[in-house]
């Protein structure tokens, strides 16, 4: 190893792990120049892999070791790749008569390639493996049964005895969640396991690198010659696949009898969220063919996971919304409010995972299941009031915070407290236990594994115990959903609150009517596009369509619905077609001519949904085949209203090259033809001309509305000025930006920042707003209209009186809230878009607010 220090338990998490120095032993690597030229290190054993005479590798050329036409074919190779942790692959190679496959990158200013023994008799491909895989599971819509059903899989298609899925918890301990066994081991499902196990720079190479071999524990590795080159560097093995591997890891793996293994990262929304992880009790070497398809299947099995993920948030999501409806329409009729919220805990204890629940109202307490003593509630209120600022708190370690907490830690550790009122004095709780307490043991917690050869080390058992160390006096954390969940409450039971207040009297009917109607919206979206997600992911995959290709065309596929979904929820129930063809569009602009031409038209939410995948498909084979794929090409898209009010679209490529029809119907082009007809019935025509390609569509009127006035600013106007150059420049401008959302605050300051601001002060209420007037008079000013504890409509009075122009800005379809005199005001939907930001400030400051300024 390159660094003189003695690596121990002390220090691991700092051990360089990606300089190690040398290589495993089931093949050998030799680094050159960065032109793939000259050899500049060897491992030792590489002149017995490669069949070369004994003698100095270094200095050699790469055409003399291996031959000129291979050197050559390795170079061509390099030049694909763009990422260095997907390497160029080359299978069953003949290099001195011997057949081997390869693995070449360029890292850091040297080109690795990478000598394995090619296995000999018939292999699965690696696409076949990664299909095999991906078959079995891409039906599975439950996290449990998807983490039991890909362990099973695993182990059966690649023969290890034991394969674990180990989740990471927030802390960087782990947890064993699903196992696949030989029988006479015994089980680690369940377990537990500190940081320490994978310390912070395993992790982040486990991000870097997806997949990770160990051949053999005993740790006979191969070193460099030489480990530092003139100038003391070592070589960087980061995303070289026969890195040797930290000799703490290794004994970690012998003193649990583990002879080899193999972890596939689980990386969900860019964070490592766990590991697939293989033990062997005898040394074994995985092939690259197996290695690859293993890795294909670990970003599928990444992708498929998040999509289970995202699906059970929204099932959660939709549930917890359904029972505050629930309550709030009982809240209606309810003269006690709390004895109604009091009566409704059952119900609440459903919104989110918990052990207890409890009401404390009007000085009164009610609980349910693990709650602290009530003569503990006063302290606990009086906690949550300093630290809550009126909304959601939440800790996994009470005890930290209360001290006198202490005394109960083992029957509520952990607790969310919802703010009922903008008072400090009512609150909803939800409690959990510690999280020791709450084990499920699978197998004995006392076995001890032997000491290792350097001293007490880790092993399953101790890990255990010194991760129950750690977390003494803490619950299971509350997760981002839980806290969006709770402030859905909170939203809803200030709001009831202040109805049986009579703060809102005037608006309760409206409120209730508005949401019940939202709701069923929503579960009709919901189900149309998880119907629809289904259809794209079940649909066959054509013969000889390889895993990446499939996904890169599903991912595709479901972008531009998401795309449309965004569209549809801005739009409040539709899409902007102009909008829908220049973002589907934009990406070719700069290298073929587009034009687009038509009147402002509205899609209803189908019809919109519908086209984002009709229009996604035919600009994804133009590009590849047709007017978008040439520098030459013409595209031109027209679309009118005919005499029934119906919108016919005309798609006309030119000047590109010639066309053939499809010699198969795959699954787009079934997509393009069927779904105008089938889905809105309507009509659909696609020409395969020599000129080019030419489609017509039809939507039926009922689907399609023609307003009379100009789009809103984030609508086509927006979306043209994005594919023609961004958003419009605020040069000079002073902002006032009232927000009451810091992290949202920031993120709008930095936006108008870039667009050239001069300066943006920002305040977080009414009040502060207005105080800042009194020394700061801006060009223009952002107002949020739901500040939480008000609305932003005083300062935007004042700013009228004062002649300054403002901007208002919600997330509401709903926006009654706005007086009718300032109804006239530009409107910034949120989130925040960059382009409809800055178009919605120029407006403003065009506008007659600016004239009498």
């Amino acid at each position: 190893m390159p660094n003189a220090q003695t690596v121990d338990l002390t220090n691991c998490d700092r051990e360089p792990i990606h300089i190690p120095g040398s290589i495993q032993p089931h093949g050998c690597l030799i680094a050159c120049s960065a032109d793939a030229a000259r050899v500049e290190r060897h491992s030792a054993n590489a002149a017995d892999v490669l069949g070369l005479p004994a003698g100095d590798i270094n200095g050699q050329s790469l055409d003399a070791m291996v031959g000129s036409r291979l050197a050559h074919d390795l170079r061509n190779a390099l030049t694909t790749v763009t990422n260095p942790a997907r390497p160029a692959l080359m299978l069953g190679v003949e290099v001195n008569g011997r057949s081997l496959d390869i693995a070449v990158h360029r890292h850091k200013g040297a080109t690795l390639i990478e000598f394995e023994p090619a296995p000999t008799g018939k292999q699965i491909s690696p696409v076949e493996l990664g299909r095999a895989l991906v078959s079995q599971l891409s039906r599975l819509k439950d996290e449990s049964q998807l983490l039991k059903r890909t362990t099973r899989l695993v182990q059966g298609l690649l023969g290890y005895d034991r394969v674990m899925i180990y989740r990471f918890e927030h802390d960087g301990s782990g947890k064993v969640v699903s196992e696949s066994k030989t029988p006479a081991l015994e089980s680690f499902l369940g377990q537990y396991f500190p940081a320490s196990d994978i310390p912070k720079q395993a992790r982040e190479l486990y991000l870097r690198n997806t997949l990770r071999i160990v051949s053999d524990t005993e740790g006979h590795y191969i070193p460099l010659v030489p480990v530092l080159d003139a100038s003391g560097e070592p070589l960087d093995l980061s995303y070289a696949h026969l890195r040797s591997v930290s000799p703490i890891h290794c004994e970690y793996l012998r003193n649990m009898g583990v002879s080899a293994s193999m972890s596939l990262s689980i990386v969900v929304g860019g964070e490592l969220w766990g590991l697939i992880a293989c033990h062997h009790y005898s040394p074994r070497v995985l092939s690259m063919s197996e290695r690859i398809g293993a890795e294909m299947f670990g970003e599928f099995f990444s992708l498929h996971l998040e999509a289970v993920n995202q699906r059970a948030k929204l099932d959660t999501a939709t549930r917890a919304r359904a029972t505050l409806d629930r309550i709030l329409r009982h809240a209606s009729r309810h003269m006690d409010l709390s004895d109604l919220l009091a009566s409704s805990l059952p119900e609440f204890s459903t919104l989110m995972p918990a052990n207890g629940i409890g009401l404390w109202m009007n000085g009164t307490w009610s609980g349910s299941g693990n709650t602290p003593p009530a003569s503990e509630i006063p302290a606990l209120a009086r906690l949550v009031g300093q630290a809550s600022d009126g909304r959601v708190w939440a800790t996994h370690a009470l005890a930290q915070a209360l001290p006198e907490a202490a005394a109960y830690s083992a029957e509520v550790s952990g607790v969310l407290a919802i703010s009922l009122s903008q008072r400090a004095q009512d609150y909803l709780f939800f409690f959990r236990k510690e999280v020791v307490q709450t084990l499920e043991w699978a197998g004995n917690p006392d076995k001890q594994y032997a000491t290792g050869v350097h001293g007490d080390r880790l092993t399953p058992r101790k890990s255990f115990a010194i991760w129950k160390q750690t977390v003494e006096r803490q619950s299971t954390p509350w997760t981002a959903a839980d806290r969006e969940i709770a402030e859905a409450a909170r939203t809803a039971l200030v709001e009831v609150v202040l109805r049986h207040n009579e703060l809102l009297a005037d608006e309760r009917s409206k409120a209730e009517v508005r949401q019940r109607l939202l709701n069923e919206e929503l579960n009709h979206r919901v189900k149309n596009i998880l119907a629809l997600i289904k259809s794209l992911v079940s649909h066959p995959v054509a013969p000889g369509t390889g895993l990446e290709t499939y996904i890169s065309t599903l991912a595709g596929r479901i972008k531009a619905l998401a795309h449309a979904h965004d569209q549809v929820v801005r739009g409040d129930g539709g899409g902007i077609l102009g909008e829908l063809l220049a973002a589907e569009l934009s990406p070719y602009r700069d290298q073929s001519a587009v034009a687009l031409s038509g009147p402002p038209v509205l899609l209803d939410a189908r019809a919109f949904s519908v086209m984002a995948l009709v229009l996604h498909e035919l600009a994804t084979n133009a590009a590849k085949y047709g007017a978008l794929s040439v520098a030459a090409g013409q595209l031109d898209v027209q679309w009118s209203a005919t005499a029934d009010g119906s919108c016919e679209i005309v798609w006309t490529e030119s000047s590109g090259p010639t066309v053939r029809p499809p010699e198969r119907r795959g699954f787009g082009s079934v997509l393009v033809d069927r779904s105008v007809p089938y889905d809105l019935n309507g009509e659909s025509r696609v020409d395969y001309l020599v000129s080019g390609v030419r489609a017509r569509f039809l939507l039926p009127a009922r689907y399609v509305s023609w307003p009379s006035a100009p789009v809103a600013a984030e609508g086509l106007a927006a979306a043209r000025g994005e594919a023609e150059g961004g958003a419009p420049a605020l040069d000079g401008v002073a902002v006032l930006l009232v927000e009451d959302q810091l992290l949202i605050a920031i993120d709008v300051e930095t936006m108008l920042l870039g667009q050239g601001a001069r300066t943006v002060e920002t305040a977080s209420s009414a009040a502060e707003a207005i105080g800042k007037l009194g020394h700061f008079r801006p060009d223009v000013a952002v107002l949020d209209v739901n500040l939480g504890s008000g609305t932003s409509v005083p300062v935007a009075q004042e700013l009228r009186r004062r002649g300054i122009p403002f901007v208002f800005a919600s997330g509401y379809a709903d926006l009654t809230m706005i007086p009718e005199e300032l109804s006239g005001a530009p409107l910034a939907r949120k989130p925040y878009d960059v382009e409809a930001l800055a178009l919605a400030i120029v407006e403003a400051c065009a506008g007659p607010q600016a004239a009498t300024a």
